[in-house]
């Protein structure tokens, strides 16, 4: 039998005057904080100006490495250096990535016959971790040449891209082994219950959950990178530093430097802010 009964709306959710009042209390606060945030910063900005404008050598520092003059005319040069800096990270990167987790699934291995394989990732990471960033580029890009071997590169761009991947490949290994290690082992045991292999596990069980772990660390080495572009101007490429290095060269003025500074600072800020809400993020849902 029909029924010509209409079923009954949902009651509307009504806020109670409890969470009323607490909802404009935050509002209340998040607006206080803001304002007494702002005005602190403005304070400190405005004292640390006043202090330094009113030093002694100020007239000499201003001249020396804030001159508008300077600053223009070597505009064009720094930031045409600049755009090998953006090429040379933006190649530097995937490879790093590449070997940094090849490195990492390397010292994974258990199996005997692979302790060749182990010890030659654990020496890597130790040899390359160990020296400094700027003694690999000058390896790199006067000892390779110097073998004389058939096929090896001879352009100075390539040879720092080289040396930044193998030093920067060492770091984000052990970051890629940190986020792998972070998985408990009861899921490699399941994955292993269900017949998968160790690459499968590797593959489509641990490497996944490994990477969301460590992406706001990875992005934090990145960051750095970005910055350490600028040591391949020791081995000759006229990257922005180099520019800057001629600029300074030919006019005993150090305020190429300041552009060449605030264009790295215009680029990692970004990528700095990008990673500090990734990490807030990540942190978000663990907390859930």
């Amino acid at each position: 039998m029909r029924s010509d009964a209409s079923p009954q709306a949902a009651p509307e959710w009504v806020k109670s005057s409890r969470q009323i009042e607490r909802e404009r209390f935050r509002r209340r606060s998040a607006v206080r904080s803001g304002s007494i945030a702002t005005a602190s910063t403005i304070l400190v900005v405005v004292l640390l100006a006043w202090v330094f404008t009113n030093s002694p050598g100020w007239p000499r520092v201003r001249e020396t490495f804030f001159n508008p003059e300077y600053f223009v005319e070597a505009i064009p040069d720094v930031l045409s250096g600049f755009l090998l800096n953006i090429k040379i990270f933006l190649i530097a990167e995937p490879l790093i990535l590449v070997v940094g987790l090849l490195v990492a699934l390397a010292r994974t291995l258990t199996a005997p016959v692979f302790f060749p394989l182990r010890a030659l990732a654990v020496a890597y990471t130790d040899i390359f971790r160990g020296v400094p960033t700027i003694m690999v580029i000058y390896l790199v890009g006067f000892g390779l040449p110097a073998l004389g071997l058939q096929g090896t590169p001879t352009d100075l761009a390539t040879l720092g891209i080289i040396a930044l991947t193998l030093s920067y490949g060492a770091y984000v290994a052990e970051v890629f082994r940190a986020g792998i290690d972070s998985i408990h082992p009861s899921q490699r045991a399941a994955a292993r219950s269900l017949g998968l292999s160790h690459g499968q596990t590797m593959r489509y069980v641990v490497v996944p959950q490994a990477v969301r772990r460590v992406v706001p660390p990875l992005l934090n080495d990145f960051v750095s990178l970005q910055k350490d572009t600028a040591l391949v101007a020791t081995i000759g490429p006229l990257e922005a530093l180099r520019q800057a290095q001629i600029h300074v060269a030919g006019t005993f003025n150090y305020t190429p430097y300041l552009v060449a500074g605030l264009l790295f600072i215009l680029l990692t800020i970004p990528m700095a802010r990008f990673t500090d809400y990734l990490a807030a993020r990540s942190q978000r849902r663990r907390g859930q």
